[in-house]
Parts: C-alpha cells; structure tokens; sequence
C-alpha cells in the first residue's frame, strides 16, 4: 500500500524558508513522477513542482511560475524522499501543501495525472 506522508511545513516570517519532506513507502519510486501542490482557502489546488522519475541518468524538474527562482524540488531515491526548499517565502504562498506520485514519463503539472497523494503539511507565512 502506497503511502505519502508530508513534514516541514510550519508558520514563517516573509522572506523566511522552509524545507518540506515527503516520505514515501509502500514501493519502489524510481519509475515515478514526484510533485508538490498547494491549496489555500477556498482556492483550488495548484501545481508546485514536479521532479522526474529517477530511472532516467538525468533529472528534469518543472516549476509553476509563481515558485521560480523560490522553490527547488528535489527526490533522495535512497531514501524514497523528495524536498522542496522553499526559500524568500510570502504571504501568498500560504497553503496546505501535497506531495503525489505518478508513473508519468514526464514531471506534470496536471493534478489528475498523480495516483497517490499525501494527507497536506501547511505553511503560513506571515507579513
């Protein structure tokens, strides 16, 4: 049974960082996908990043635009881990956020293409 759990999120002063942990268990994650999402209140969830399935030599990672240049994801496959480092934070990145999985040939921002997710860390961000 595939479980997600998530850890790290917590409250933070803007233009602070934190590093959130997704553990996963249940199987062998080198032919998945890995992504963050968020959800604020009363918004819809919203794509993070994403980081390819760790069978390929080479990682390729995607970004929502509102993250870039912030936020860098990253998987520990020894580990069955994946981070995001979440740096220069905002108020507006304040959410509950989700790790999923997905065997996809490519790191998707598409919600409905992950099979797995987490039960959500939140994060506050204060001004």
């Amino acid at each position: 049974q595939v479980q997600l759990v998530e850890s790290g999120g917590g409250l933070v002063q803007a233009g602070g960082s934190l590093r959130l942990s997704c553990a996963a268990s249940g199987r062998t994650f080198n032919m998945d996908v890995m992504g963050w999402f968020r959800q604020a209140p009363g918004e819809e969830r919203e794509f993070v990043a994403a980081i390819s399935r760790s069978s390929i030599s080479v990682y390729y990672t995607n970004y929502a635009d509102s993250v870039k240049g912030r936020f860098t994801i990253s998987r520990d496959n020894a580990k069955n881990t994946m981070y995001l480092q979440m740096n220069s934070l905002k108020p507006e990145d304040t959410a509950v956020y989700y790790c999923a999985v997905g065997r996809r040939t490519v790191p998707t921002n598409k919600a409905y293409e992950y099979d797995y997710w987490g039960q959500g860390t939140q994060v506050t961000v204060s001004s």
